[in-house]
């Protein structure tokens, strides 16, 4: 698999390469025209193909659209779509070609469930060109989770504040809300309320809990933490809706005297966020 992750200007930029037993002219027709497109690609394309041509996407309710921003046939389509861009190249070789897909986007923390939903595409594009039926996989959280790994995205940051310092981390699950939320809550004695503790799945043993400051369901958790039997700072849960499943956001926030905590707190977190991926399998 020779699929790469890279941050430039700003944006990220996933590439993908993908070999195909088929003429160029044929995979060409399968990237460009509506009717082969329907195949493989999620959304519905209505193509009007030549630079500056509005491309329009379907996803069932939802209708976006796009601009052709380069075309060579049959070697090079590129588009925009809902802020994203999309560079398709497909190169000739002695066996067939290889199709490279160059996505730009700003989500970076999304890009292991791009990377996994594209090479389902992929595959049912591979299927659609040879001509044989193609049943998408019951789930991706195997191939999902191997490009958190591979893309390093399952590490956070830590940065200083005027406070002290915060530890973060943003991370992609290919479950739904619901199951991470439950998953967060695991534990719990008695329903989670402000003022009250939180549920042992939420914390960690370098930061000893404190009382509840917020909470909404399915959404938020915050807590004290405390240092010595005194508040320090807070770890604030928040969970929302992100390409393929939700989106996970941790804050850990410490005074300028606890700085030395950083490192730790940084393994500590990633720890526990990755044994409670493994935890909504």
């Amino acid at each position: 698999m020779n699929d790469t992750l890279h941050i430039i200007d700003g944006r990220t930029v996933l590439r993908i390469e993908h070999r195909l037993p088929h003429a160029p002219a044929k995979v060409w027709r399968a990237l460009t025209e509506a009717p082969h497109l329907l195949a493989w690609f999620p959304a519905a394309m209505a193509i009007d193909l030549r630079v500056g041509g509005e491309i329009r996407f379907t996803m069932d309710d939802d209708v976006s659209t796009g601009v052709v921003t380069h075309l060579e046939p049959p070697r090079v389509f590129a588009y925009t779509w809902s802020g994203d861009h999309l560079r398709w190249e497909v190169h000739p070789e002695p066996s067939g070609c290889l199709l490279v897909l160059v996505h730009t986007f700003d989500d970076r923390a999304g890009a292991a469930s791009f990377a996994s939903g594209w090479h389902v595409c992929l595959d049912a594009l591979a299927a659609s060109l040879d001509g044989r039926p193609f049943v998408a996989p019951d789930d991706t959280w195997t191939a999902h989770e191997a490009f958190i790994a591979r893309f390093g995205l399952a590490q956070g940051s830590a940065v200083a504040t005027e406070q002290g310092w915060a530890v973060r981390f943003e991370r992609q699950f290919r479950r739904p809300v619901a199951r991470v939320w439950e998953a967060l809550l695991a534990g719990a004695a008695d329903p989670v309320v402000v003022g009250g503790p939180p549920p042992p799945a939420a914390t960690v043993g370098l930061a000893p809990a404190g009382a509840v400051t917020e909470f909404a369901p399915s959404s938020v958790l915050e807590y004290r933490w405390q240092h010595d039997g005194h508040p320090a700072g807070r770890v604030r849960w928040q969970i929302s809706q992100g390409p393929g499943g939700a989106r996970l956001q941790l804050e850990h926030t410490g005074p300028q005297a606890l700085a030395d905590l950083r490192p730790a707190a940084l393994a500590a977190w990633q720890d526990h966020i990755e044994r409670l991926a493994v935890a909504t399998r």
